[in-house]
């Protein structure tokens, strides 16, 4: 059998199975659906399934890999292309767009996050190049930048690709594959909505068009589009109602079968509000017009600071008021894309896309802690309290407040980004055998400004503007001034305005006195230039199987990355940490092979047995040489059946973050463990914190932040990952159309490139065993009153993870006219089983094991069940998705946490999505639906963005094509 026969047959196969099935949707006719499958068969060479640099269908790979189609995308009713592969079993939620609320440097970006590994080990590739990164400092690929409206399908292999695409590949690699040689002008508009009133509202609308020129010979592809994301707050968020775990009055100590804690809505503190907040035995908090009150008594602590309100209470804080749920985001984007075939072996290739989006990420006002007000002078003290102080023989009092009158801290992101890609790729004849080539060049850059609003004046020592301004008095004429006119930490002389602390009564000339903004810009590269080649064996020698198949190539690729702050901010004169600008870079040459062995065929017991071998080496210029390598192999003991399996070793080089970071001062939220409600988490941690001198009544106040000193490590090397892949492919010839796959994975990683977290420091110096950590300890600094005050972290080859799971992949279509029945139906079901997910923070610790297979963000049991019925012109889907218990506590066996708090778990939790779509001739297309039709959401008590926590919503899209 010739090779061209062999591959037109297998993709023809696998198009015929893949088109039909829920993840790869195609709801068109079965005409339009045989036309494709022609148009294919005619672009045999071309045709390509992520895993390989050699063609080949997606069944007769060696790894898995799932696919998704551009009509199964317009299903889930979203732009973010993160969120919609994090409903995938395989992807965590991480990085969304949701997952990155609380964090300023990635606000706006969405990202995968294969096997829950981390998006730093997710290798994203688009048509099989690699895109410029959407966080600085790393290879995170910001999925959003990607324009929906040109997505063909999405391609995901599981397993260390290492040896074909090159570093960044440890869990795997997800491949966007964009629409090509597009003919007319296509319009797509679509919009989301929630039904019960939360908002998160979407709106996107694309404009494609193309066509061919020069007899054929070319094709030019534009796009342009623009997306709008609603912002959406966390206390818009039904069920989000200020929950928090509060001690158990009943529970008399550790593993006595009563939970240590209990989950209850309405935890605050009336220590800090918004208002402010006199913290003096009774407390005084304050309403916006400067009225106060007595707070009122918490019903259970949360911690020193946090308690429990459940009846409410006005004047108290509550963090959730300011955070974002969802930011808000606007993007614009623009793109085109060129093929001309230049001879019969030559066809030239450009893409080019800019995408520009606006996004506002908001957090909690800036606080202060060390405000004191005269009880004499102060003009702005209410009479009635002053008269309480004075009566009480009070000078002094302190002041706590989140300064709401600031508003909260809003982080305005313009995010730019440009890509280009161009090459020459094409095919010689030569005799029996060919030689496939590609020849290319890309280069992306990133950029993003992002002005902080509201972030305070005051330097490390506590030295501020704010302290200043409180200190008023009245002048000779009664008007309210500063009792120092030029004090404050940065005041030219004459400058100090009188601020109004009680409520939210601040002049907005108070308000520039002691508050700035601060500016970062972020700049990100990515250039390479590259070569592949593809030939086989056929013109000297071929095994019983056939032809040997060898890809090879080569590849230079340079990253850099630098942010710059401010001049005020790196003064030390911001609230903000005084970040020194940082700047890195690094390049890799790297070098590949590939071969397919067809080492028999068509035998009895023996219909394919194929042997695959991959090898890269790359030599960075930060991390040193490296080399990954892959075998896999593929075995048919009958045409129904396929046993495959691969097993080999991927790499990750440092990144620009990791590496070059410069030593930096930051804040960092942290929990104390030796405070006297978590001395008894764990069994060494009440002796260790003894042997601190905290005694077993500690009180902590640092629910709040604290000082963090972290920087990059320039010393680190690669880590390595070991993993391997064992399936079945069943494909019965006597049901036509199903297929099936089981598959087993397990990824041991090695020398793990890891930040060390402050919590676990912190934690580590007093859980370890036989006394306190001298590996930890060191790291934390406590004040003379035992309070937390600093701690220093950074990133080491320190850590080791490990994780196993099983994965089955269902497809069924059928015509229903074999039972008398109109219509045709297409069925898939993928479920993941996670039956191990455990990182060591210290690979040479591993008693220190941290267990998370079958908590929240990692459950055991996954499944999405799509069911498609077509009938003419029109489709209905439904779609069901599960997501099994998980719980809310450490599963690690030997901390023994299961009492910890009370509910322990999330349960099962089961959607269901109804939509349809109507074909209104050959250029009318009308979509719409229902996300999560029973509007089933989790317990405020979690927040992971894996579940949907919006609840029902609709959404509607129309296309045009004319």
């Amino acid at each position: 059998m010739s090779r061209k026969s062999f591959l037109a047959s297998s993709i023809r196969s696998a198009l015929v199975v893949s088109l039909g099935a829920g993840l790869l949707a195609a709801p068109a006719a079965f005409a339009q659906q045989e036309a494709e499958e022609q148009e294919a068969q005619d672009r045999t060479e071309r045709i390509q399934v992520t895993g390989s640099r050699i063609a080949r269908p997606e069944l007769s790979q060696a790894a898995p890999v799932v696919s998704i189609g551009r009509e199964e995308l317009a299903n889930f009713g979203s732009p973010d292309l993160g969120q919609i592969l994090a409903e995938l079993p395989a992807i965590g939620a991480t990085d969304t767009l949701i997952g990155n609320r609380e964090s300023n440097a990635s606000a706006g970006v969405s990202s995968a996050d294969l096997r829950r590994l981390g998006a730093s080990r997710t290798l994203v590739l688009v048509n099989g190049k690699r895109h410029v990164a959407g966080d600085p400092g790393s290879a995170q690929v910001d999925l959003s930048t990607i324009p929906s409206a040109m997505i063909e399908r999405i391609e995901i292999m599981t397993g260390g690709a290492s040896a074909i695409y090159g570093s960044d590949a440890v869990s795997g690699v997800i491949n966007v594959i964009t629409r090509r040689d597009f003919e007319g002008v296509e319009f797509n508009a679509r919009g989301t909505t929630s039904t019960e009133g939360v908002g998160a509202r979407t709106h996107e609308f694309s404009l494609v068009g193309g066509g061919d020129f020069m007899n054929g010979r070319g094709n030019a592809t534009f796009n342009i589009g623009m997306n709008r994301i609603q912002e959406t707050m966390e206390s818009d968020i039904r069920q989000f109602d200020y929950w928090g775990t509060v001690l158990n009055p009943e529970d008399t100590g550790r593993l006595d079968g009563i939970p240590d804690r209990f989950w209850a809505p309405g935890v605050g503190t009336e220590y800090l509000s918004g208002t402010g907040v006199i913290p003096l035995g009774p407390f005084y908090g304050f309403f916006p017009d400067g009225s106060w009150q007595e707070q009122p008594e918490r019903q259970g602590s949360n911690s020193a600071l946090f308690g429990w309100f459940p009846d409410g209470c006005e004047t108290c804080g509550y963090p959730d008021d300011w955070v974002n749920f969802q930011p808000g985001l606007n993007r614009v984007t623009a793109g085109s894309s060129l093929n001309f075939e230049m001879n019969d072996n030559a066809r030239l290739y450009a893409d080019f896309k800019y995408v520009e989006a606006d996004v506002t990420q908001q957090f909690q006002p800036m606080f202060e802690q060390g405000m004191v007000i005269n009880v004499d002078d102060n003009p702005y003290l209410p009479e009635d309290l002053r008269a309480i102080f004075q009566g009480a023989g009070i000078e002094e009092v302190p002041l706590w407040k989140w300064f709401d009158d600031w508003g909260p801290r809003t982080a305005d992101n313009r995010r730019q980004t440009f890509r280009t890609v161009m090459g020459v790729d094409g095919i010689f004849d030569m005799n029996r055998s060919f030689l496939q080539y590609d020849v290319y060049y890309g280069y992306g850059e990133t950029r993003n400004s992002r002005t902080t609003q509201n972030e305070i004046i005051r330097n490390a020592a506590g030295v501020s503007n704010v302290n200043a301004a409180i200190d008023t008095i009245r002048d000779g004429d009664g008007n309210i001034v500063c009792r120092d006119p030029d004090a404050g930490l940065v005041n030219a002389g004459g400058e100090c305005v009188p601020y109004n602390p009680f409520g939210t009564n601040a002049t907005p000339e108070a308000i520039a006195f002691i508050s700035h903004d601060s500016n970062r810009q972020d700049v990100i590269t990515q250039e390479y230039v590259g070569a592949s080649f593809v030939t086989d064996t056929a013109n000297f020698f071929e095994l019983q199987g056939g032809a040997i198949d060898v890809a090879f190539g080569a590849e230079w690729r340079e990253e850099t990355s630098s942010t710059t702050t401010d001049a005020f901010t790196k003064a030390g004169l911001s609230g903000s940490a005084a970040t020194p600008d940082a700047f890195g870079s690094y390049d890799v040459t790297e070098g590949f092979v590939e071969v397919n062995l067809p080492i028999l065929a068509g035998l009895r017991g023996v219909e394919e047995l194929t042997v695959d071998l991959a090898y890269r080496a790359a030599d960075y210029s930060h991390a040193g040489s490296a080399d990954a390598w892959k075998v896999g192999f593929m075995y048919a003991p009958i045409p129904d059946v396929r046993l495959r399996g691969t097993i080999g070793q991927a790499v990750r080089a440092p990144n620009i973050t990791e590496a070059f970071d410069p030593q930096s001062p930051g804040f960092v939220n942290v929990t104390d463990p030796c405070d006297q409600t978590r001395q008894d988490m764990n069994p060494n941690r009440a002796a260790n914190c003894a042997a601190l001198g905290i005694p077993a009544d500690f009180e902590s106040v640092t629910n709040a932040s604290i000082d963090l000193v972290s920087g990059g490590n320039p010393n680190l090397d690669v880590e390595t990952s070991d993993s391997w892949t064992a399936g079945v492919v069943w494909t019965p010839s006597y049901v036509e159309g199903l297929s099936l796959t089981l598959d087993i994975y397990d990824i041991q990683i090695e020398d793990a490139i890891t930040f060390i977290q402050p919590q676990d420091i912190i934690n580590n110096c007093v859980d370890s065993e036989g006394g306190l950590s001298t590996d930890f300890c060191p790291q934390v600094t406590r004040g003379d009153d035992l309070q937390l005050t600093a701690v220093t972290s950074g990133y080491l080859n320190a850590a080791a993870i490990e994780t196993r799971g099983i994965e089955l992949d269902v497809r069924y279509r059928t015509d229903l006219a074999r039972w008398d029945l109109p219509g045709s139906l297409s069925s898939s079901l993928f479920v993941n089983h996670l039956d191990k997910w455990v990182r060591y923070d210290f690979q040479d610790q591993p008693e220190l094991d941290n267990v998370n297979d079958g908590q929240v963000g990692d459950p055991s049991w996954q499944f999405r069940l799509t069911n498609t019925y077509r009938l003419n012109d029109w489709s209905a889907n439904w779609t069901m998705r599960f997501i099994d218990r998980s719980a809310l506590f450490n599963v690690t066996p030997r901390l023994e946490s299961y009492e910890n708090v009370s509910p322990g778990y999330i349960g099962s939790i089961t959607t269901h999505d109804i939509s349809g779509t109507y074909y209104f001739g050959e250029n009318l297309t009308f979509n719409a639906g229902i996300r999560n039709v029973l509007d089933k959401v989790p317990p405020g008590y979690t927040g992971n963005a894996l579940y949907d926590l919006v609840g029902r919503r609709v959404f509607a899209g129309v296309t045009f094509n004319f």
